[in-house]
């Protein structure tokens, strides 16, 4: 309950100020650490990272979720929420940046790719935006 008025709350509280700031420019999303080549049945690890700028944050209040999606290659969670993040807040950073590693595994040697979509608020000190992007990264898979 209490998530679902913080989030209402957030949104109420940004819709007025939203369309003066580009949420984009207040984080980055990095794939950097995927596997990009595994062979037929060997594990790998997709990589999903969310950086924000000195003046912004990840809120750990309201939700925030990542679909995982995987031609040729099986991901071994397919829903992750905050609580699967191995972030760790920066010196300096009262907040955490959202880390999430995920084992998956190639299934047939071929071409495949491993998708992600992420659904979270970006805040500043007087605003938080709803984002969600959409991440893929090729996977090859080569015969074991």
């Amino acid at each position: 309950m209490r998530h679902a008025f913080l989030a209402a709350a957030l949104l109420f509280a940004t819709a007025a100020s939203a369309q003066d700031l580009d949420a984009s420019k207040l984080y980055t999303l990095s794939t950097e650490g995927t596997s990009k080549s595994l062979k037929a049945g060997e594990k790998g690890t997709f990589v999903l990272s969310i950086t924000t700028t000195a003046l912004s944050h990840v809120s750990d209040e309201a939700p925030l979720s990542l679909k995982l999606e995987g031609k040729n290659v099986t991901p071994l969670k397919s829903t992750l929420t905050v609580v699967d993040s191995v972030g760790k807040p920066a010196p300096g950073k009262s907040f955490k940046d959202p880390r999430f590693e995920v084992a998956i595994t190639g299934a047939a040697a071929g071409e495949g790719s491993i998708s992600a979509k992420v659904v979270f608020f970006v805040c500043t000190d007087k605003l938080c935006l709803r984002q969600q992007k959409s991440v893929s990264v090729p996977v090859s898979v080569r015969g074991s």
